[in-house]
């Protein structure tokens, strides 16, 4: 087997760790933030040092650390669009992990409301093109991206303010979650672009980095708080899909990420958008403990 090979299947093993890591440390954040007093985003620092008092947030904050860092390694041997694919699918872990290791059954409709989300997000991943390097972006479209992803983002975080129904408070916080991680990542990525073209002191000096800072900090808050109020599977799910859906159009939009070619690109794309519209009608589905074994 040649390098490149090996390289590759490094990598897809990379980023099924990465998968596996990410998504248990999401279930460990979600019960130590369910231990956890109520965030209040008047006190956000008092809020934080409460959570990372949860010993199971702490501990599910430290693997998601080891998940970045693998996304990161699997990154340098295998391309991007493999790599996300093979994370995107990566999200029928979180079934099996809900199930094994926290006893919580999830029932047929949020069985395929996931497997549905995970293929519909590899084929998304899949027929997205990179652009490659660093090419030039158009400042115009990323203010105009990055308010109007910022103001829905907003919009979903203040909806159980505004008179939603209570039990759709945790999946509101978590779409506006995964809005604003995504609105985090396109800054980063367009200071990564600045960088390269005008050197890091102007990335650094960019108003992108404080954008970038100030919606990692709120998204960690209502991430914390859509888990006290939510289910796990669904408020996990809701994030990933917000998170990955932001970076594609963004992609396409702000930093010209070619479309697929051919026709069989396009429907494949859009049959990816399709599996995870119908996906979010399952799987919010109720979720319950599984019953103890009595002897």
């Amino acid at each position: 087997m040649n390098s490149t090979g090996m390289d590759l299947e490094l990598g897809v093993g990379l980023a099924l760790l990465c998968a596996f890591a990410t998504n248990l440390g999401f279930m460990l954040k979600h019960r130590g933030a369910s231990q956890a007093p109520d965030v209040d985003f008047r006190h956000p620092a008092r809020s934080a040092l409460a959570l990372f008092r949860a010993p199971s947030f702490m501990l599910g904050y430290g693997i998601a650390v080891i998940g970045v860092t693998l996304h990161i390694a699997a990154l340098w041997f295998a391309p991007i669009s493999i790599v996300q694919s093979v994370i995107s699918g990566g999200l029928v872990f979180l079934a099996v992990i809900a199930e094994r290791m926290f006893g919580i059954s999830l029932g047929r409709r949020q069985w395929a409301g996931v497997l549905l989300t995970a293929f519909g997000l590899m084929l998304l991943a899949l027929t997205v093109r990179q652009a490659g390097g660093h090419e030039g972006f158009s400042m115009t479209a990323l203010i105009a991206f990055e308010a109007s992803a910022l103001a829905i983002g907003l919009l979903l975080l203040v909806g159980p303010r505004l008179g939603a129904a209570a039990q759709h408070h945790g999946l509101l916080l978590a779409a506006a979650s995964g809005m604003l991680i995504g609105v985090s990542d396109i800054a980063i990525k367009a200071m990564t672009n600045i960088a390269s073209s005008s050197g890091v002191a102007d990335a650094l000096l960019s108003p992108w980095l404080a954008l970038a800072l100030t919606m990692a900090v709120i998204s960690f808050l209502s991430v914390a708080r859509a888990f006290q109020i939510g289910d796990a599977v669904p408020v996990i799910t809701m994030i990933g899909v917000a998170a990955s859906l932001l970076q594609i159009v963004g992609g396409i939009v702000v930093f010209n990420d070619p479309l697929p070619s051919g026709t069989l690109g396009m429907v494949a794309q859009g049959f990816g958008f399709v599996l995870i519209c119908a996906a979010a009608t399952l799987v919010p589905a109720p979720t319950r403990a599984i019953a103890p074994q009595t002897a």
